[in-house]
């Protein structure tokens, strides 16, 4: 859901001018020109399940998606891990749809581990803004 500077700036308190100065400071390559121009999706922090993220790490993704995973934070969780990735909703769920084979359609056998760690990753995804 895009929201407008102005939108932004009632809903906190604060003048048009310091929104686009955050969006600047965060986001150098996307700034807000238009008065009511929808401001940029603002990166957001999820766990990944380690079995995700090993799925996703040996798959062919785009640079952008590759980026999130090379910064992500390894977290140990017991004998697992997690992994912390802060990037835009819009990138969380285009890499929730490339590991979309660990359910176990598209020819490739299901294993229940980690088709679990997907689920809980796609919930993850899900509390983010409504999809487009």
């Amino acid at each position: 859901m895009a929201r407008s500077i102005a939108a932004l700036a009632r809903d906190h308190g604060v003048s048009r001018g310091a929104i686009r100065t955050a969006v600047a400071d965060l986001l150098p390559d996307h700034t807000a020109v238009e008065k009511d121009a929808p401001a940029p999706e603002l990166p957001v922090t999820l766990d990944m399940p380690g079995k995700v993220a090993d799925f996703l790490h040996a798959a062919d993704l785009e640079p952008a998606e590759r980026a999130a995973l090379d910064q992500g934070v390894t977290v140990r969780r017991g004998q697992g891990y997690t992994l912390r990735v802060s990037t835009t909703p819009a990138v969380h769920r285009q890499l929730l749809a490339r590991c979309q084979p660990l359910d176990g359609d598209q020819g490739l056998p299901a294993v229940p581990a980690q088709r679990k760690a997907r689920r809980e990753y796609e919930n993850r995804v899900s509390t983010l803004t409504p999809w487009p």
